[in-house]
């Protein structure tokens, strides 16, 4: 059961809020009501700030506003929706919209469709009154406005950033309550696709007016008697802040106790009673307190071992509040020399940079597309992600804890007022309990301050407020080439190695804690696809087009020196928006080593051949390159294996020996048939490949990610579809045409294929039970979504060069 049932059993659609217990954390992600307003004319936004008062002049703007977030507003002609939802999805692409953002209508050109409105109806019970109950907000893209009942909440203008906003007093206990939420998309904050809207979770919180600050915890940890080849602790130190809130008007009498319980729930230690009286309407009384774990469970890559502390808070012999912290009790450290350590066990970083988009869905990524997102990489035998370039959400980070990944979060702004230093340090307040973040990264590529001492005293400064906030991790910075400024960050981040004096700065500065590539290009293209087509938006790879394979190069180069931590490739999975160097009509970035549904490309077969055990032996090009008959082809082996003996339409072109890291290649013309590699390791057979020229596609075969998902309007089942031949094999250049149907208690969210000239329609307005979608190189994906409260099969079938379905269940 996952955490959105938990959350939707205990509200029916929260119709009604009434809850047992001291604190209640409540998603309240569905039944929305959605519509696009105006960002270039206010009478056209719904007259929205045209008042004589205004909202932003006197409260509830004096009864004179009648645009959305007037409570008596008729929005039954607005879409319902549930969040997340980036409504950017649905609106058409064109050759004259933003480059960086997939050349998708929207923003500054487009001002109908770059303002979103988002209204939410609930009830609190009479009884409540008196509580403190707050929305919270993971994200909203962007330049958002927050209203409830006509009342202005606040205003957070970056797309990134949680808020949280006390209701308290503006309710209507016993009676409905209307949250309203205006977000503008018209300027963009990064280079890359980001969507528009309530992208992220919404959450209502209820506790008593005294109660631990969301996000006031920090629990770090110190670990004595390290045994690193065992994995052990003999104990481990916890330095615990816990800060509370009272927001009653009075002083209130408190007493606070920290338990600490294992992954399975059983009490471990309990930190000694703290008590005292905390003044009406204080935020920040930070309380402080040291315990120790005998022989702790460590947080490692193959053990992600959780525990969590439930902090109790009493007032007048009464339980007010309890609140719980997940954390991991682990070391981490990038030491100078020698590379990055976990428990004291050198881990080589082994990762990728991933923005937070994805097919159908666009930036509104449910909670298990991310899992099924990390476990991609994880296939390859990846251990590692930077959030490029921005805070992500937090739910990402739950599931990175749990399944044992590393993070570097990346800060989105770079500057030392007050707006940026606050929003750094919301995401280091809200994010400093994850175990699987190692560092903080201030900033990517700054080319206007990266040369010279302004940006060192930038950067220094920033640093400094890491440091402030989080003494526990190092700041990091993706540094383009500009080696001055960088010296203001503890851990050096190196964007590419063609760019960077990487070698010069350690001969200079063996001291400093070890470096990392922050980005390192994969040299990919389109899936399948080995001749640019720029009319229709593909690329062939460049590892080939410019004969230098550049995920080898990466690789090689930081995993020969052991006194660099390991790197992370630009990018895991391709993502719209930035499709350098190709322009309209392509849409979307090529640079994944997986594309945009996290189908690999050959690429990922190379690093999983060098991050993985798993026998691997890839040969690229498919061999179905109609049009290049009689063309001499490279025609390369990604493998683990030591030698390889390749056999091509029955001639035998010799067996040949992989260098340290390396791959190896053979040249051959170009006629349909078939390829076939054997591969030895320590003088053994190790494994054998096939590929072959296909038949026309005339099945189709579906691969459930999932077969179960929870009936709560929020879990999705993702399911793959395969073209074959009538031989089974896959048709890696099928672009047959599809229908896609779903029948039972489901709806179709949306769907993909890779294809970097993307232009089609993707997800079903109105009618979501069908539609039509276009397979491309072979392959297409399709995310199903559970409607909430409907129990049962769901069927999902495809029509087109043959049928199939299969067999789902809604629980």
């Amino acid at each position: 059961m996952t955490r959105r049932t938990l959350t939707a059993a205990l509200a029916v659609l929260l119709g009604i809020m009434a809850y047992a217990g001291p604190r209640e954390r409540t998603l309240i992600n569905n039944d929305w009501k959605f519509a696009l307003g105006n960002a270039g004319d206010m009478e056209k936004d719904y007259t929205h700030g045209t008042e004589y008062f205004t909202y932003l002049t006197k409260a509830a703007a004096t009864g004179q506003n009648r645009g959305p977030s007037w409570v008596e507003f008729d929005d039954s002609n607005w879409r319902t929706v549930n969040v997340p939802f980036d409504w950017v999805v649905d609106l058409p692409f064109s050759g004259e919209a933003s480059h960086s953002h997939g050349y998708k209508m929207v923003g500054w050109k487009y001002p109908e469709n770059s303002v979103g409105w988002y209204r939410k109806t609930f009830t609190v019970p009479e009884s409540d009154k008196g509580k403190y109950i707050a929305v919270r907000f993971d994200g909203i893209f962007r330049d958002a406005e927050v209203f409830i009942n006509g009342f202005y909440l606040g205003h957070e203008r970056s797309g990134y950033a949680t808020q949280v906003y006390d209701i308290s007093e503006y309710l209507n206990y016993g009676d409905k309550n209307y949250l309203t939420v205006r977000a503008d998309a018209s300027t963009e904050e990064g280079w890359f696709y980001e969507g528009a809207g309530i992208y992220r979770d919404v959450w209502i919180i209820k506790t008593d007016d005294l109660h631990v600050k969301e996000f006031g915890t920090f629990v770090r940890s110190t670990i004595d008697g390290l045994n690193a080849e065992a994995r052990t602790a003999s104990t481990a130190k916890l330095d615990i802040d816990v800060t509370l809130e009272n927001l009653a008007l009075k002083a209130k009498n408190y007493k606070i106790v920290n338990i600490i319980k294992d992954a399975d729930g059983k009490e471990v230690a309990r930190t000694s009673e703290q008590s005292g009286s905390i003044e009406g309407k204080i935020r920040d009384n930070v309380l402080k307190s040291i315990i120790s774990i005998s022989n702790p469970h460590l947080w490692d890559l193959e053990n992600p071992y959780l525990y969590k502390m439930v902090t109790e808070v009493y007032s007048d012999g009464v339980k007010v509040d309890e609140y719980e912290t997940t954390f991991g009790i682990r070391k981490a450290e990038f030491v100078a020399g020698k590379g990055f350590f976990l428990n004291g066990r050198r881990v080589e970083l082994k990762g990728s940079n991933l923005h937070q988009d994805h097919a159908g869905v666009g930036s509104a990524i449910p909670e298990r597309l991310f899992e099924y997102r990390i476990n991609r990489m994880k296939s390859i035998g990846s251990n590692a992600v930077r959030t490029s370039h921005n805070p992500v959400a937090p739910v990402f980070l739950d599931l990175c804890d749990k399944m044992g990944f590393i993070v570097i979060e990346e800060n989105r702004l770079m500057g030392i007022n007050d707006e940026h230093i606050d929003l750094l340090n919301r995401m280091i307040e809200r994010d400093r309990n994850h175990p699987s973040i190692v560092a903080w990264s201030i900033g990517n590529e700054e080319w206007a301050i990266e040369w010279d001492e302004r940006g060192l005293m930038i950067m220094s400064s920033m640093n400094e407020y890491v440091h402030r906030a989080d003494p526990t991790r190092p700041a990091t910075l993706g540094n383009c080439s500009g080696n001055y400024a960088l010296k203001g960050v503890d851990v050096k981040g190196y964007n590419y190695i063609i760019q960077n004096k990487i070698e010069e700065n350690y001969a200079e500065h063996p001291e400093w804690p070890a470096p990392y590539g922050s980005e390192e290009t994969s040299g990919c293209g389109t899936r399948n696809i080995y001749y640019t087509d720029s009319l229709a938006g593909r690329m062939a790879p460049l590892n080939r087009t410019l004969d230098v394979n550049k995920v080898v190069a990466g690789w090689k180069f930081y995993h020969e020196r052991p006194w660099l931590a390991g790197l992370f490739y630009w990018t895991g999975l391709d993502y719209r928006g930035e499709p350098n160097p190709m322009v309209w009509p392509a849409t979307g970035s090529e640079f994944g080593l997986m594309d945009y549904c996290g189908f690999p490309k050959d690429e990922a077969f190379y690093l999983k051949a060098m991050w993985t055990e798993d026998p691997v032996l890839h040969l690229s090009p498919h061999w179905n390159l109609k049009g290049h008959e009689g063309e001499t082809i490279k025609i390369w082996a990604y493998t683990n294996c030591d030698e390889v003996e390749l056999t091509v339409n029955g001639k035998n072109l010799g067996r040949k020996t992989r260098e340290a890291d390396g791959y190896i290649e053979w040249e051959a013309p170009y006629k349909a048939g078939k390829m076939e590699a054997q591969g030895w390791k320590n003088g053994k057979k190790y494994i054998k490949t096939v590929v072959e020229t296909t038949g026309e596609a005339s099945k189709i075969v579906l691969t459930p990610y999932n077969t179960e998902f929870a009936a709560d309007g929020q879990d999705i089942a993702i399911v793959d579809i395969s073209l074959l031949d009538s031989k089974n094999r896959e048709v890696p250049d099928a672009m047959d045409d599809l229908t896609i149907k779903v029948s039972g208690p489901a709806e179709i969210l949306g769907w993909g294929n890779g294809d970097a000239g993307f232009k089609d329609v993707e997800r079903p307005v109105g009618d979501t039970s069908s539609m039509k979608i276009k397979a491309f190189a072979g392959k297409a994906q399709v995310i199903l979504r559970s409607i909430d409260g409907r129990a049962g099969e769901v069927t999902f079938s495809v029509d087109g060069p043959a049928k199939s379905e299969v067999k789902l269940t809604a629980k």
